[in-house]
């Protein structure tokens, strides 16, 4: 099989020749840029610096020739923007905190805190003041709150609607031509149209905005989740219906040369249980993902990813009913979430994309012995009968041992 028939199969819950494997084909399925140039050094592939194709998470570009070591079923859709709102162009070098030679976007403008952080600006864009801070010797940026005072008992719409439009000429053209040359590797090719994360928490602060608009305070919003559920109800319905109408312009644009679409990365779990009951997200959440999902199941042969951490057992049957086809992360180091039960009550009715080793602790802080180890046991498990795309639970940190990462690699390569 081609990578992209195996994958295919898997998502069609059959078995495939060989287990299908995905390494930094998504947002959150990326590897640190870091650990992509030791592992480029490590596979004695050319050394030159990593394109950060993710400046917010700083995750690093897999090129072809690393895909191949890998064993790289799939490939991606770089965004035509990031999460600092300017494009992935215009490469100029730079240099991550422990030395790494990097490339970034030309609009990867920064500044040193007083405290020896790192500000990061929204489309570049230093007089919009900082959007982003890198802690001192950090590897990623966290958002910086810009709550502005609203309404609490009325709050806008509107305002949260801010970047939920139509999506331009100019990205579908982008997306036009990536999608042809992503679909000539012969991977299953994954894409993320944006505009489709019903509340995911990472985009709701807007990074990419200037002056944002609405509720963008974490806290605030997660309040939101208990006490606002019209505000959120009226939210999601125009956000959804948006995202429909862009779908339809998008699929003239791609057609049905992507088989995975990213649909939101929305968390609804803890370390220890679900953040929010079965009844909130069926009445808050699950019509407007399902007004999404029936589009594109009646109108592409697209499969609909969702990623959500933490210890959701009891939200997957509803996550089911929603449409989505394939789950993400699978964090089987929350709690509730043996990989064993979730494969039987499961295991006919999603796709797992994920769960084949902890990043919490086993892939950063374990011996390679352990790494090979949990990745056959996790692979024995969720393997059977297709419906399993093996890659790691979220992105490879930095610091992970580039010898652990080998070691996974190479457990997998024994098992197929």
């Amino acid at each position: 099989m081609t990578s992209r028939e195996r994958v295919r199969k898997a998502l069609e819950h059959e078995s495939p020749d060989k287990l299908p494997v995905d390494f930094g084909a998504s947002a959150v399925t990326g590897i640190s840029a870091s650990v992509v140039y030791q592992l480029r050094k490590a596979y004695k592939l050319p050394e030159h610096p990593v394109r950060v194709i993710d400046c917010y998470q700083m995750l690093g570009e897999i090129e072809e020739d690393l895909r191949e070591k890998l064993g790289c079923d799939c490939v991606q859709i770089v965004g035509y923007t990031n999460l600092f709102g300017f494009k992935n162009a215009d490469w100029k070098p730079w240099t991550l905190s422990d030395g790494t030679p990097v490339l970034v976007p030309g609009g990867f403008n920064t500044e040193f805190s007083d405290d020896g952080g790192l500000y990061q600006y929204p489309k570049g864009d230093f007089s919009a003041g900082p959007s982003g801070l890198m802690p001192k010797g950090g590897y990623y940026f966290d958002a910086i709150i810009r709550q502005e005072p609203f309404d609490e008992d009325n709050p806008s719409v509107d305002d949260n609607m801010e970047e939920f439009g139509p999506i331009s000429d100019e990205e579908l053209r982008y997306a036009q031509k990536a999608a042809d040359e992503a679909a000539k590797t012969g991977r299953a090719v994954i894409a993320n149209m944006g505009g489709t994360a019903l509340g995911d928490i990472a985009l709701v602060p807007g990074t990419f905005l200037k002056h944002p608009r609405g509720i963008r305070d974490v806290e605030e919003w997660y309040i939101s989740m208990a006490i606002r559920q019209d505000f959120l109800k009226e939210l999601y319905d125009r956000q959804s219906e948006q995202a429909v109408k862009n779908f339809k312009l998008y699929k003239e644009a791609v057609g049905d040369k992507i088989d995975v679409l990213y649909l939101c990365g929305t968390d609804f779990g803890s370390q220890n249980g679900p953040m929010c009951s079965v009844e909130l997200f069926d009445e808050v959440y699950l019509p407007y993902y399902r007004r999404m999902t029936d589009w594109i199941h009646r109108n592409t042969n697209w499969k609909v990813f969702k990623h959500c951490c933490g210890s959701i057992k009891p939200l997957i049957p509803s996550i089911i009913k929603a449409g989505i086809d394939i789950l993400n992360p699978v964090q089987n180091s929350a709690a509730c979430m043996d990989p064993s039960a979730l494969k039987k009550e499961f295991g006919e009715k999603i796709t797992f994309w994920g769960g084949g080793v902890d990043t919490q602790k086993t892939l950063p802080f374990g011996t390679p012995q352990e790494v090979y180890d949990q990745v056959t046991e996790r692979i024995k498990i969720y393997n059977h009968s297709g419906g399993f795309v093996f890659t790691t639970i979220h992105n490879t940190q930095a610091r992970v041992p580039v010898e652990n990462f080998m070691a996974m690699v190479d457990a997998v390569k024994q098992f197929r």
